[in-house]
């Protein structure tokens, strides 16, 4: 779909009914489902795959391991490498955008710097932890999708935080504040990414592309907030049960060794 008929598109649908409806059928402050999937992806120490309603970005961890550039190693601290693609069949416009793309550029530096306070990089002096962001598909909240990835990713590498970051991005139709929007109404609403630390209550990012009025504004940073407590509650049940699987799988194994082992002593 080229740029001029989204744009007439968007026109057309009501971004909210007087029934206090949206297009897809959500309530103002009503969030798109999420998933997430921790199936290990080949060679990498830590992944993530999540949707966000239509929107889906995977991200995979390597490291904290060697730095492979001496010029860039920091001696009292890891450095945090962020890469960043996007599918060409992520969106309507089937856009190639390579490496260099100015869009793709500014996602990997907002990534990096919102994780940078978060990562404990003091405790790998002289390493590299590597952070691969790969947007499969686009409908809106695509920052919010890959920082909340990357969280859940970082986790499943081992990689120590110091909180948890959730994101959910914000916009306002009129005077109605919403949450999660979908790539319709971005591209109609003034809006805003905010990435909260729940245990904290610190933000570790606030990114706007669009003005936003003051007082909107700081309703929706209270919003996020409260909104990044119900990803969290997500994140956390994610980790849980990966955690337990691998508790499990450990507990199998030793029991395996330990058959083995007394089989072993049995035959001598």
């Amino acid at each position: 779909m080229h740029g001029f008929e989204r744009e007439n598109l968007s026109s057309r649908i009501e971004i909210l009914n007087e029934g206090g409806f949206r297009s897809d059928g959500r309530r103002q402050y009503e969030l798109r489902g999420i998933t997430f999937d921790s199936t290990p992806q080949a060679g990498a120490d830590g992944s993530a795959r999540i949707t966000h309603g239509l929107t889906e970005v995977l991200v995979s961890v390597f490291g904290p391991r060697e730095a492979r550039v001496r010029a860039q190693t920091l001696h009292d601290r890891a450095t945090i490498h962020v890469e960043a693609t996007i599918a060409p069949f992520s969106a309507n416009d089937r856009r190639r955008r390579g490496r260099g793309d100015k869009r793709v550029l500014e996602l990997a530096a907002t990534i990096k710097a919102t994780f940078e306070p978060v990562v404990q990089t003091n405790l790998y002096p002289r390493s590299q932890i590597d952070i691969f962001v790969h947007v499969l598909q686009q409908d809106g909240g695509v920052l919010q999708a890959a920082i909340n990835a990357t969280t859940v990713a970082l986790i499943n590498a081992g990689v120590p935080l110091t909180d948890y970051v959730c994101a959910v991005t914000g916009g306002v139709h009129a005077t109605a504040p919403m949450l999660d929007l979908t790539a319709l109404e971005e591209t109609d609403l003034p809006h805003v990414t905010v990435a909260s630390m729940p245990r904290s209550g610190r933000l570790t990012l606030v990114s706007m592309e669009t003005r936003l009025h003051v007082d909107r504004f700081e309703e929706i940073l209270k919003l996020a907030g409260e909104a990044g407590a119900v990803i969290h509650k997500e994140m956390r049940a994610v980790v849980r049960e990966r955690t337990k699987g691998l508790l499990d799988a450990m507990s199998i194994g030793l029991r395996a060794s330990k058959a083995a082992e007394d089989a072993m002593i049995e035959d001598e």
